[in-house]
């Protein structure tokens, strides 16, 4: 006869006064399962006591001890035994590794263990190739042609990447296996980029944009397939007006047909789990009928392929509810039996600007460019000679987009309508608020000071000695709060995704989306919260179920031991820092966090107190095997 479960006592637990939903109870080493048997006979590694296990299903947390041997969870209650490391987490939540589906460390894997800023706010697997760029497939003669992509779509340095990566591979087999005999901090996957892919096959005729060929398909099917076979977990591609290579001509796969996405994505067609990514503008300037016509080559990727298929979602400027009949067509896409989801961002999607940005207000001032290159110190020192501030805000700016240009046109558009632009213009100040009201914005702050725009800018930048970064939302803030974004959130096709981890070294670091959403989401916002159960089950379960990862995302024994041990009541985030650590003296942001007690990967602790340890147990993950 089966046992009774116990039953869920009715009140509410807080972690140091954070609540987090009704207890579940857990009965002495009640999550042992045949997964593991005779789990309590042999020594355990690690024993995580006295924190409140948020298991990453979206259950209710519960308070127990999680007890890990060979890299897996053995098991999960109380009263496990004694282990050889003991980590206490009373007063914290214990979670599994966070799982992140969208990023950009491609190149940087090659030559960087670490994996921050991403290893730091408690990532232990890491999804690379989104957005339809990468370095594999590639011949040699093409490198320089995507680093240029990967510069100019994901502000990537191309000097640091061709001097950083280290080129032992043309196939994605090859470049998954040179990735895979090197030591990482983190674990990690593969998706095949469309840009990479269509220029393996085509070369100079997909840089012309050139239709692919009955042949060009088939060549790029095979090479895709056989991707696939290898492990790649998936295939990416990209559609933004946005991304521009390093000379501002649009990306090979840009604005490819149906045709050739259709026949792309059949290359998925029963060959297991693998995803679909794709990143749209939805052809949002041409207009409802060209919205649809783009929303039905998505439609046609998903019917090709079977494969689960996931669409960037963004409150856009231009149409700021354009992100809701994107919600209408998935809605609809998912009744008639597709898989279907959107990664979302849980807060603004825009850039840091300031004097160690890749972009500021003034960089195509005539009197700021002779200094443009001088060290940040002389640069402070000279902008703060009143002299040379009189003359440069009574100067124009140069144009500095256009044809043969990698500098986006927000660029110049920021000066052009400058006073509209500083209404959502905003300080970002050492302990960084990522939804600040109107009346903190530039504009306001000039009103209120009776200066122009123009001199707060200038004077705000100059501050904690050249170091203060101005925080622009561009997407995701039209109303001047993230209501939009808690609708997209709560939504019950959403990922959370987008963080770009590893790209935009220069302009921003969203690789912090996992500890904001924490702390944002879950204990500091007022309105529209999400559970802590809700939360960290979009940070691991849900996100490994859509990869397909079946072996972590869940504390359960049996899974991998990729857990975070969480002080959720301290966890801040500080300031994104500019260091100089990528090849070629490249300089890129990193933002830290305080908080993450421990994390741990196959059950090694690889950062601890907010560093990472040195410890090295990250993997290539594969896909299953396929035929």
């Amino acid at each position: 006869m089966r046992s009774k479960e116990p039953r869920a006592a009715t009140s509410r637990l807080k972690v140091r006064g954070v609540s987090v939903g009704p207890r579940r109870t857990v009965s002495p080493a009640s999550t042992l399962t045949e997964a593991c048997p005779g789990a309590m006979l042999r020594a355990m590694d690690t024993l995580i006591t006295g924190g409140l296990v948020v298991d990453g299903t979206g259950a209710a947390p519960f308070e127990a001890d999680v007890a890990i041997a060979g890299g897996r969870i053995v098991a999960i209650g109380k009263n496990l035994g004694g282990a050889t490391h003991t980590i206490d987490a009373r007063g914290c939540i214990v979670t599994p590794g966070f799982v992140d589906i969208h990023s950009h460390y491609d190149g940087q894997v090659s030559w960087d263990e670490e994996f921050r800023p991403s290893s730091v706010h408690g990532v232990t697997t890491a999804v690379m190739g989104s957005c339809g760029v990468g370095f594999a497939p590639v011949k040699e003669a093409d490198r320089t042609r995507i680093i240029g992509l990967m510069e100019g779509v994901e502000d990537i340095p191309g000097a640091a990447l061709a001097e950083g990566i280290r080129w032992r591979w043309e196939t994605v087999e090859e470049y998954m296996n040179t990735l895979d005999a090197m030591p990482h901090a983190i674990d990690f996957a593969v998706t095949v980029p469309h840009d990479a892919l269509r220029i393996f096959v085509m070369g100079d005729r997909a840089e012309a944009r050139e239709t692919a060929t009955d042949a060009d398909l088939a060549a790029m099917q095979n090479v895709l397939h056989e991707a696939l076979k290898a492990g790649a977990v998936g295939f990416s591609t990209g559609r933004s007006d946005n991304h521009k290579d390093n000379r501002g001509s649009d990306t090979p796969a840009a604005d490819v047909s149906k045709r050739e996405l259709a026949a792309l994505a059949s290359a998925l067609k029963g060959v297991g789990h693998r995803v679909l990514q794709i990143v749209s503008d939805f052809d949002m300037a041409r207009g409802p009928q060209a919205f649809d016509g783009e929303f039905e080559i998505v439609e046609a990727m998903a019917e090709a392929s079977g494969a689960p298929i996931s669409i960037s979602l963004l409150q856009r400027t231009g149409d700021t509810e354009q992100w809701r009949a994107i919600l209408s067509r998935v809605e609809a896409a998912v009744e008639k039996g597709m898989n279907m989801k959107v990664q979302t961002a849980p807060r603004g999607i825009g850039v840091l600007l300031g004097l160690e940005a890749t972009f500021h207000p003034f960089i195509g001032f005539p009197s700021y460019k002779k200094v443009a290159t001088q060290p940040l110190a002389e640069r402070v020192a000279y902008l703060r000679n009143p002299e040379v501030r009189a003359q440069i805000l009574q100067e124009k700016s140069d144009r500095l987009a256009g044809d043969g240009s990698s500098i986006p046109p927000l660029v110049d558009q920021l000066l052009a309508h400058l006073d509209f632009i500083a209404t959502r213009l905003f300080r970002l100040g050492a302990r960084p608020n990522y939804e600040p009201k109107r009346d903190e914005a530039i504009f306001a702050e000039a009103t209120r000071s009776g200066q122009t725009v123009l001199e707060v800018l200038y004077d705000a930048m100059l501050e904690d000695d050249g170091h203060a970064l101005l925080y622009f939302p561009i997407y995701n803030y039209a109303a001047g709060n993230l209501d939009a974004v808690a609708e997209m959130l709560h939504h019950p096709r959403a990922l959370l995704g987008l963080s770009d981890g590893g790209a935009h070294v220069g302009t921003i670091c969203d690789a912090s989306f996992q500890s904001f959403l924490l702390t944002h989401w879950v204990r500091d916002r007022a309105e529209r919260k999400l559970s802590l159960e809700k939360a960290v089950h979009m940070l691991t379960g849900a996100n490994a179920t859509w990869a397909g990862f079946d072996d972590r995302g869940v504390l359960a024994a049996g899974k991998k031991a990729d857990v975070n041990v969480i002080d959720l009541q301290a966890l801040e985030l500080l300031s994104p820092r500019l260091v100089h650590d990528l090849p070629a003296a490249g300089r890129r942001f990193l933002q830290d966090a305080k908080g993450y007690r421990a994390t741990l990967v196959n059950g090694v602790v690889i950062a601890q107190d907010g560093e990472l340890t040195g410890a090295r147990p990250g993997r290539l993950v594969r896909g299953a095997a396929i035929a």
